[in-house]
C-alpha cells in the first residue's frame, strides 16, 4: 500500500480534514501494539460490543497523525482526520481497489484447520520461485483480511492469504474484495459449526470464496464437501486430496509404517521421507503438492521442498530471566511480518528499558540495502537501549540503528562478549533466524532452567475471556480473578497481559498479592477479597480496593483510612450473604449497615455476592433463590445509600449458565483458563495450559524386579522404564502413583508406576513406539487433558493449578 490520504478519500469515498497529501503505507487497528508510526494511520474499528474511538487518544499520543475514524474529535490539535461511514467497509472497500490493481496470481485458503500451517508451507515452498506476499501471522478475518491485502505492493508476482469467517454471510463480504485464481479448501471441522444450523450450512458459506476461482483445490475425503463443490463447481479444474482412492491426490500405502510417504498425483506417484506421520500432516502434505503442482514445480523440485521444510512456530515465549529481565523468545523464524509481531507482543510489556538481539534475516528475496534499512527504521522507533546483531550480513548496515549496537558474526561470540548477562531490569527480545540457534541465549538469560515447565498460552486465555464477554451485554464489566498466583499460572504475568486488553478490575485473595501486582506496573483497579486486619494500611497505600464483609471489618478499615488521612471517599465493595453461609452481610443486618456507613469516609463502589453452585444444574433452583435474594438485598441498600454501586454475581459458570443475571459486571476466574463444567461450553473454549517435563533415562527392567521406594510396583515381564525428572515437590500428587495416573508421549497414554518420589517419577514406556530419552512428556494439556489430570487425584483443576510448586518454570506464549 503506498496511497496518499486524496487518493484514500477518492477510493473510498471519504471525507477529509487535514493534509491531504501525506503518504500513507500501514494502518494500524489496535493502539496498544503500534510498531511504528511513519507513514502509518490508525483506523477507529467499531464493532458492536466496542468503539475503537476510546483508543484515538492512545494512538495520537504514540504518535499518529492521522485518524481514519467515523467521527471527528475537534480536541486532537494537527491531526489529519479521514472521516469514513463504516470503519470495517472502508477498510474492504480499499483493500478490494488495491487488490484488484495488484495484476498478481493468487491463492485463497479456507477451512477449518490447516489454514495457517499450509499457508506458511506454501511460503516456504514458493518465496524464491515468485516474490511472494502472504499473510501475516493468521490474519484472516474481517479485518485480517484487508490488512493481509493491503501489504501488496508493485514487486509482488504471488500472494497467499489466508480466509476465515465464523459466522453466515461474512464469506460474501470477503468475496467481494479477494477472488483468488487458485482456491485452497483445508479440512472442515467443528470451528463455529455452532454458528451455522448445519455442516452444509458451514461449507455452503466456506466455498463461496471460490465463486471466480479457476482452480479448486479440496479435501475430498469429506463426502458431503466432494458433493457440494462439484454441484455448485462443476465447470470449474477441480483436484480432490486427502486419504480415499476416490481423490484425484491421495496417500497411498500404510503412514505409519517406518518407509517413505507415497502421494498418488493423478496417474504418477511422488514419494518422499516424512518425520511426521499423523493424517492431518499428511493430509496438508497432499495439499501442498496439488498447489505446487498446478503452479508448474517439477516432483523433484516438489520433494526438494518438502524436505527442507521447517516446523511452522507460530509463537512467542515471555520467560522470567535472571536479574529481573523478561526474555522474549522469537528464535524460530525471522522475516519482516515475523519482526513486526515481535515488536507489536514486546509492547505489551511495560518495561521502560530493553534490549534486541537481532540475526541476518535469511530466505527473503530482497535487496539487502533496503530491507535493512526497513529493518532498522522499525527497530529505531522502539528505542532500544541496546541493540546486538548477529550475522555476516546485518552487521553491514550496523550503522543504520541508532541505539548503542554492538555486532557478532556468530552467537557464540555474542555468548563469549558476557555483554548480555551484564543487564539487568529489562526486557530483552532475542529474534533470529532458525540458522543462528539463538535460543542457546535463552539457556543462559532465563532464571529457572529445569526441564519441567508449565507454558501458558496468552492467546487462548484471551479467547477464553472474549467467549464469556460475548455472551454479555455491551458495557457489562469484567473483573479477572488472579487469586492464588493466578490459579498458579503467574499473578503478575496474567495480570500485565489483562490490563494491556483493558479488563476492568483484577481480583485477589490476600493484600500481598495486590501490593506485589502495584510494585510491578499494574494499575488496574485490584478488589481484596479477604482482607486482613494487620494489612490495611498496605490496602491504603497501594490503592487497592477491599471487600468488606461484616460490621468489624468495617470499622477497622475506617479507622485506618482516618489515620492515613486519605481525603476523599475510600471505594470499597459490599459483600451480601445469600447463602454460601461464608462471608457477608445478612439482611437484618442492612439498615445497619446503612447507617454505619453515614458517616465514614467510604464509597460502596460496588455489592456482590458469591454463587455456591452454580456449576450444578441440580442446584438450579438454590441458585435462583441466591439470585432473589441478591436482588432484594442489593436493591435495598441502593435505595438506603441514595447512589448506584456496580453490582456482580456470576462467576465463570453463572456467566455461561445465568446469563440473564449478569447485572453490571461479571467475575470471571477458571473460565478464562478454559474450564467449564458444561460440555457444550468447553467445546468453545481453549486449554491454555500444559504441564511437560522430558525423560531423563529410559531403563530395561527385568522380570520381577521392582520400581521405585517401598518396592510397590513390580515387573511381571522384561519392561521398558522411563524416569522423569518431576515429583511431588513440583506438584504431582503422591496418591496418582502406582498405575492411577498417566502421563502422555507422542499422544498415547503411558502409565505411572512406583511411587512418585519428591523430585522424580517413572512411567511405563513399553507401549510408545520410538520413545528415547529427551521426548517431551505431556502430564497435563490434551491427553491426559487438565480434567482427566484432576480426575487422577481425586480433585478439582483449580487445586491442580494452584499446586504446582513456584520452581516449575512457567513459559508464557502467544501465538
Amino acid at each position: 500500500m503506498n496511497y496518499t490520504v486524496k487518493q484514500i478519500a477518492a477510493i473510498t469515498s471519504a471525507q477529509i480534514i487535514g493534509d491531504e497529501n501525506i503518504v500513507l503505507k500501514n494502518i494500524a487497528f489496535d493502539s496498544r501494539i503500534i510498531y511504528s508510526t511513519k507513514n502509518t494511520a490508525f483506523i477507529a474499528v467499531n464493532t458492536k460490543k466496542n468503539s475503537g474511538e476510546k483508543f484515538i487518544e492512545a494512538a495520537i499520543d504514540k504518535g499518529i497523525n492521522v485518524i481514519i475514524s467515523e467521527h471527528q474529535y475537534p480536541q486532537f490539535e494537527n491531526i489529519t482526520w479521514i472521516i469514513v461511514g463504516n470503519s470495517i467497509d472502508f477498510l474492504q472497500k480499499l483493500a478490494g481497489y488495491h487488490f484488484e490493481n495488484s495484476h498478481l496470481k493468487s491463492i485463497g485458503i479456507t477451512g477449518s484447520n490447516g489454514k495457517t500451517i499450509l499457508k506458511e508451507w506454501l511460503y516456504q515452498c514458493l518465496w524464491n520461485e515468485f516474490s511472494t506476499v502472504k499473510s501475516p501471522k493468521s490474519f484472516n478475518s474481517q479485518i485480517g483480511l484487508p490488512l493481509s491485502l493491503l501489504q501488496i505492493n508493485d514487486s509482488h508476482e504471488l500472494g497467499i492469504f489466508e480466509v476465515g469467517i465464523s459466522k453466515p454471510d461474512e464469506m460474501e463480504k470477503l468475496e467481494n474484495i479477494f477472488h483468488p485464481q487458485i482456491g485452497l479448501l483445508t479440512h472442515i471441522g467443528t470451528a463455529h459449526a455452532a454458528n451455522f444450523q448445519s455442516e452444509e450450512a458451514l461449507i455452503d458459506e466456506k466455498i463461496k470464496l471460490f465463486k471466480e476461482s479457476e482452480v479448486i483445490i479440496y479435501n475430498g475425503d469429506n463426502d458431503l464437501v466432494d458433493k457440494k463443490i462439484k454441484e455448485i463447481y462443476s465447470s470449474k479444474k477441480l483436484i480432490s486430496y486427502g486419504f480415499k482412492k476416490e481423490n484425484n491426490v491421495y496417500i497411498k500405502g500404510n503412514i505409519s509404517a517406518d518407509e517413505n510417504i507415497i502421494v498418488q498425483y493423478f496417474d504418477e506417484e511422488i514419494i518422499f521421507p516424512a518425520h511426521q506421520r499423523d493424517e492431518a500432516t499428511l493430509t496438508n502434505a497432499s495439499a501442498l503438492i496439488t498447489v505446487l503442482k498446478e503452479l508448474g514445480i517439477d516432483n523433484k523440485k516438489i520433494i526438494e521442498k518438502i524436505n527442507a521444510l521447517k516446523s511452522v512456530e507460530m509463537r512467542l515465549e515471555a520467560i522470567e530471566g535472571s536479574k529481573n529481565n523478561i526474555v522474549i523468545n522469537d528464535s524460530f523464524n525471522l522475516d519482516l511480518d515475523s519482526l513486526k509481531t515481535a515488536l507489536q507482543f514486546l509492547n505489551e510489556y511495560n518495561k521502560p528499558k530493553r534490549s534486541l538481539v537481532l540475526t541476518d534475516i535469511v530466505g527473503v528475496k530482497s535487496d539487502s540495502k533496503q530491507l535493512y534499512e526497513e529493518v532498522s527504521e522499525l527497530v529505531n522507533e522502539q528505542k532500544f537501549d541496546f541493540v546486538f546483531l548477529i550475522g555476516s550480513e546485518i552487521t553491514q548496515f550496523s550503522e543504520l540503528f541508532k541505539s548503542k549496537t554492538f555486532t557478532f558474526i556468530n552467537t557464540q561470540e555474542l555468548i563469549e562478549s558476557k555483554y548480555l548477562t551484564d543487564i539487568e531490569n529489562q526486557i530483552i527480545l532475542l529474534k533470529g533466524a532458525r540458522k543462528f540457534e539463538i535460543e542457546k541465549l535463552k539457556d543462559i538469560l532465563e532464571l529457572r532452567k529445569h526441564d519441567t515447565v508449565l507454558e501458558v498460552n496468552l492467546n487462548a486465555i484471551l479467547h477464553n475471556i472474549n467467549y464469556h464477554k460475548s455472551l454479555l451485554k455491551t458495557g457489562t464489566k469484567m473483573m479477572a480473578m488472579v487469586k492464588a498466583n493466578a490459579y498458579g499460572l503467574g499473578s503478575y504475568e496474567i495480570s500485565e497481559f489483562l490490563q494491556h486488553h483493558h479488563i476492568d478490575y483484577l481480583g485477589v485473595a490476600y493484600a500481598d498479592e495486590g501490593v506485589e501486582l502495584r510494585k510491578k506496573g499494574i494499575t488496574t483497579p485490584i478488589v481484596v477479597m479477604n482482607p486482613e486486619q494487620h494489612s490495611y494500611e498496605a490496602v491504603i497505600e497501594y490503592n487497592l480496593e477491599p471487600e468488606i464483609y461484616s460490621f468489624r471489618v468495617l470499622e477497622l478499615f475506617n479507622e485506618a483510612v482516618q489515620k492515613s488521612g486519605y481525603d476523599h471517599k475510600y471505594p470499597i465493595h459490599i459483600k451480601l450473604e445469600t447463602g454460601m453461609h461464608r462471608l457477608g452481610f445478612k439482611g437484618f443486618e442492612l439498615d445497619q449497615l446503612n447507617e454505619t456507613l453515614k458517616d465514614k469516609n467510604l464509597k460502596v463502589q460496588s455489592i456482590l455476592t458469591h454463587l455456591s453452585s452454580s456449576d450444578l444444574p441440580d442446584e438450579k433452583e438454590f441458585t435462583l433463590n441466591q439470585f432473589k435474594t441478591f436482588e432484594k438485598n442489593s436493591s435495598y441498600l441502593i435505595e438506603k445509600l441514595g447512589y448506584q454501586p456496580i453490582r456482580h454475581i456470576l462467576n465463570s459458570s453463572g456467566i455461561t449458565s445465568y446469563t440473564e443475571h449478569q447485572y453490571d459486571m461479571v467475575r470471571i476466574g477458571i473460565g478464562m483458563l478454559g474450564e467449564s463444567p458444561n460440555p457444550e461450553i468447553q467445546k468453545q473454549l481453549q486449554s491454555c495450559v500444559s504441564f511437560k517435563t522430558v525423560i531423563s533415562q529410559i531403563s530395561l527392567i527385568e522380570n520381577g524386579e521392582s520400581v521405585g521406594y517401598s518396592r510397590k510396583y513390580k515387573t511381571d515381564h522384561l519392561t521398558k522404564i522411563a524416569t522423569l525428572p518431576v515429583g511431588y515437590a513440583d506438584g504431582i500428587p503422591r496418591l496418582i502413583g502406582n498405575l492411577i495416573g498417566n502421563v502422555g508421549i507422542n499422544k498415547t497414554l503411558a502409565p505411572i508406576v512406583g511411587n512418585i518420589c519428591m523430585d522424580m517419577m517413572m512411567i511405563n514406556v513399553d507401549d510408545i513406539s520410538n520413545v528415547k530419552e529427551g521426548d517431551i512428556v505431556t502430564i497435563f494439556n490434551a491427553k491426559p487433558s487438565l480434567k482427566e489430570f484432576a480426575a487422577y487425584c481425586k480433585t478439582i483443576t483449580y487445586e491442580v493449578l494452584t499446586s504446582i510448586s513456584p520452581r516449575v518454570k512457567r513459559i508464557y506464549i502467544k501465538d
